[in-house]
């Protein structure tokens, strides 16, 4: 197994996309759901359940392009998000075409209200200031119980994975709301995981395989964790695609970036961590003369 001498390859196709998901968010924009721009919620008394494809169907012709979450104790409550502006006439437009499907009365309609992005910009601002403490725990962490190469180089790799599911994200339009922040968040502690326990191997072998050099000792070391790495990786995915295949909207929102995020932190443990360690170590050597522990 050659993982890190076809590292080029590896580190060419996460700068690809990411470059491509730059582009077309400084061109397009990110597809930023109401928890960053605002926008109008609606909340409807249905007195029945009635599913989310239903409610998509009868509000398409206003194209809200909204998010609908069911609520109350038997999901006969419909609150219908959108990022557009909506004054009242507008609402009593859409809450009128429910009242005369499901002969609703006035009090039926709950509440409606229109809300500003100041929402948005404080969850940016916690969601930053979580990723920079736990970067900033990790790093210490990783560098004391291994060396401060080790940590950059997970590091490197976890903003690696943030980049690569934004950029997918920004490729295909998918909404970037709280759920993807929460997701982000998730990520950064699964992703961080999987590649410790690649670099506990490699230290381990750095003390039985001494005549191998760096490359050896790396892909050695990859070849006797990938196993273990795909194994998690597949058991989680499997619970985490049920959930998104069988859950309710929000449930889905929450799973679709835990998706992507847990298939590149997987890749990003075996190819972006580990070659990134091997690449500061071989420029040591080369640069000193002798391996450097």
């Amino acid at each position: 197994m050659q993982i890190i001498e076809k590292s080029k390859i590896w580190f060419g196709l996460s700068t690809a996309i990411i470059i491509l998901g730059l582009i077309i968010a400084l061109i397009s924009g990110l597809n930023l759901g109401i928890d960053f721009t605002g926008g109008t919620m609606i909340q409807i008394n249905l007195n029945k359940f009635v599913s989310v494809d239903e409610v998509d169907d009868i509000i398409a012709p206003f194209a809200l392009n909204a998010d609908i979450v069911h609520i109350g104790e038997e999901n006969n409550e419909i609150i219908i998000r959108t990022t557009q502006a909506l004054n009242n006439s507008q609402r009593q437009e859409i809450f009128s075409v429910f009242q005369e499907k499901y002969n609703l009365t006035d009090d039926d309609f709950v509440q409606a209200e229109q809300f500003g992005p100041a929402i948005g910009r404080e969850i940016q601002k916690r969601a930053l200031v979580s990723i920079l403490i736990s970067t900033l725990c990790i790093l210490i962490y990783v560098s004391f119980r291994f060396e401060l190469k080790f940590g950059i180089a997970a590091i490197i790799a976890l903003i690696h994975d943030v980049l690569v599911v934004l950029a997918i994200f920004s490729i295909f339009r998918l909404t970037v709301n709280s759920s993807f922040v929460a997701a982000m968040l998730t990520i950064v502690g699964y992703s961080i995981n999987d590649t410790i326990v690649v670099f506990d191997r490699i230290r381990e072998n750095i003390k039985f395989l001494k005549k191998k050099d760096y490359n050896e000792l790396a892909n050695i070391s990859i070849e006797q964790t990938m196993a273990r790495t795909i194994n998690t990786s597949l058991t989680t995915l499997l619970t985490i695609t049920a959930l998104y295949i069988l859950g309710v909207e929000s449930i889905r929102q929450f799973s679709l970036p835990l998706i992507a995020g847990i298939l590149v932190g997987s890749y990003s443990s075996i190819f972006i961590a580990s070659p990134i360690w091997v690449l500061w170590k071989n420029w040591e050597k080369k640069r000193t003369g002798y391996n450097a522990s």
